[in-house]
């Protein structure tokens, strides 16, 4: 039987106080609603149906590569008016399973054995226990254990108050049958709205088994409604990650300070200094160090590399044995071949530095292309752009650039160059000569400095 998970996503999230509707707040750097996403893709379901209201096309935009079938719904009417509108979508053979865009830790795990009693012919509900079960529905069994229904607490007698057993929202069952239970759904109740819950009722009626699995932990079903509950769990996620990493095998100086928004991928003795943060995609090599207070998105580090305090990596390849940093930026395009240093206050955009090279200090290179044991002195800079295009500065094998110097692209350096300090080079220097460019030094004597008038 074909899976297909309906995720509601309709909910304005007004506790939140924000324009962005509330499933595209950001959980470890990514929409609630994609952490959510991703859960439904790692089922293998036939197809994801997402309802989304508040907010109108904000939402689907958000995901313009999305395999997803978006449904409106313009009124919101109830969770079990949520779930009908995805439901001419869904043929009777499938398997429904309904998730929550605002609940974004469930685990994959938690939701199999859902899935599979709902292949069995079950209505399958998840439920969790809480010391403190106000505002949620409450799952009433019968004497000898058997679900009979679910009560929402506003229509809950005292007694059913007191249930610990709550409700989470999220429920699989038999495609064909949940249709005909939504469609026999009432309104009557304290809020007016058509309930998804219900269904459980009509089910028992029935004669159809209900299963309440338990979710294994609170944290995997604690949906979001302000931003307090959104820190916390960024809490746990972080906590998660960390605890992830530790296990295969990365030291981290302070597990509670160490933030991954994305996804980490490192090798076997890597070493990371308390606030790093990480986005997108990120490669460690093994023996990896990184410093404290390091920023890196979408980078590739090689094994070995020594990453200095308050460095930024963007966008970058960087080979093994380099040592980046302190105060460095790495920008798109950024390329280390092996043995690289680059020190302090350097800026790599877009430039290829060859093997055992060095920029060690207030430095520029950008559309460039280093070669192999150059050094360049401090304070140079690749002068790339002309105001309407970018150019390349090509710099060959063993060059030493001398300190302060401007190197104004289109220029070639030949290998073994040497390039006098203060030097503006605007046209190509040859191989293994001394080429000097600036003006000849003069003194004016007798002037004398302006002094300020008294007074």
């Amino acid at each position: 039987m074909a899976l297909h998970v309906v995720i509601l996503a309709a909910g304005q999230g007004t506790r939140m106080k924000s324009a962005l509707p509330k499933v595209l707040q950001p959980l470890a750097g990514r929409p609630l609603l994609a952490h959510v996403l991703g859960r439904a893709l790692g089922l293998g379901a036939h197809a994801t149906h997402v309802v989304y209201g508040h907010g109108g096309d904000a939402v689907p935009q958000a995901f313009p590569e999305a395999d997803v079938r978006w449904v409106l719904q313009a009124e919101r009417l109830g969770t079990g008016h949520a779930v009908a509108q995805a439901m001419p979508g869904i043929p009777d053979d499938a398997v429904v399973l309904v998730l929550y865009g605002d609940v974004p830790l469930i685990e994959a795990s938690t939701l199999k054995p859902l899935v599979t009693a709902a292949r069995e012919g079950k209505l399958a509900l998840l439920g969790v226990k809480l010391d403190d079960p106000t505002g949620y529905g409450r799952i009433v069994r019968d004497a000898g254990g058997k679900v009979v229904r679910i009560v929402e607490e506003k229509d809950a007698s005292a007694a059913e108050r007191a249930v610990a057993e709550v409700n989470t929202g999220i429920m699989a069952a038999p495609a064909g049958r949940l249709r005909a239970w939504l469609g026999g759904l009432s309104n009557r109740n304290a809020q007016g709205e058509y309930y998804l819950t219900d269904v459980v009722g009509l089910a028992v009626a029935e004669g159809m088994t209900v299963e309440a699995l338990q979710a294994p932990t609170v944290a995997e079903v604690l949906g979001i409604n302000d931003r307090a509950q959104l820190a916390g769990l960024e809490t746990t996620l972080r906590r998660r990650i960390a605890a992830d990493l530790m296990t295969a095998g990365v030291t981290l100086a302070d597990p509670a300070r160490i933030d991954v928004r994305g996804r980490v991928d490192a090798g076997r003795d890597v070493f990371i200094d308390i606030n790093a943060v990480f986005e997108g995609v990120v490669e460690l090599g093994d023996n990896v160090s990184i410093g404290p207070n390091v920023f890196i998105r979408d980078s590739r580090l090689g094994p070995g590399c020594v990453v200095q305090p308050n460095t930024v990596i963007e966008g970058a390849d960087v080979g093994p044995g380099c040592e980046l940093g302190p105060f460095a930026r790495f920008r798109p395009g950024a390329e280390l071949a092996d043995g690289v240093r680059v020190g302090n206050f350097v800026e790599i955009k877009n430039s290829r530095i060859g093997p055992a090279s060095k920029v060690n200090h207030l430095s520029y290179i950008g559309d460039a292309e280093i070669g192999t044991r150059v050094n360049v002195g401090a304070g140079t800079i690749t002068c790339n752009y002309d105001g309407a295009n970018k150019h390349r500065t090509v710099i060959g094998d063993d060059v030493f650039v001398g300190s302060n110097t401007a190197l104004v692209a289109p220029v070639n350096i030949g290998a073994g160059a040497t390039i006098g300090a203060g030097s503006t080079v605007s046209k190509d220097a040859p191989p293994a000569e001394l080429t000097v460019a600036r003006s000849k030094q003069v003194t004016v004597r007798g002037w004398k400095r302006p002094v300020k008038k008294p007074g």
